[in-house]
């Protein structure tokens, strides 16, 4: 039982870092632009994201673990910090997008591995329903920026 908690413990971790990576990315996404939609939308992810974090720490202690607290080193806002400081830069709203799509991307793929993994059924449950999230965000940034793309 120990190492499915440990499993656990990880994989929550690990999303965490994930949920940590894709807020600060959208805010300072939303802190870009200067279309009120997308600011508005882009806010609302950051707090989507900050909320699951949240659900994430709070599950791994009463798993008895230790939960991150911040974003990976390695994460996609600082992987692609300098390719979204560019386009804040010019403010160019079109490349702002794309990079949150790339952003989503990996959002997507982590919590889909995620759910590959044997988790207590709490966990999945919880999972599943922050995935469904994260995939409806996914599904309407890549509409934006295939919108973004057709209009340039």
């Amino acid at each position: 039982m120990a190492n499915l908690t440990d499993n656990a413990v990880s994989t929550l971790n690990t999303l965490i870092e994930t949920c940590k990576d894709r807020e600060n990315g959208f805010r300072t996404a939303a802190d870009a632009v200067n279309n009120d939609e997308l600011k508005t939308l882009f806010s609302s992810y950051a707090g989507q994201s900050a909320q699951y974090a949240a659900e994430l720490q709070d599950e791994v202690r009463r798993l008895g673990g230790d939960p991150e607290v911040k974003g990976s080193v390695a994460g996609w806002f600082l992987r692609g910090w300098m390719q979204l400081k560019s386009a804040v830069t010019a403010r160019d709203e079109a490349a702002i997008i794309a990079e949150c799509e790339r952003g989503e991307d990996s959002a997507r793929n982590n919590f889909e591995s995620a759910l590959k993994e044997t988790l207590p059924t709490s966990v999945q449950a919880m999972l599943h329903r922050q995935y469904a999230g994260i995939k409806e965000g996914h599904d309407r940034v890549r509409a934006l920026e295939v919108m973004a793309t057709s209009h340039s």
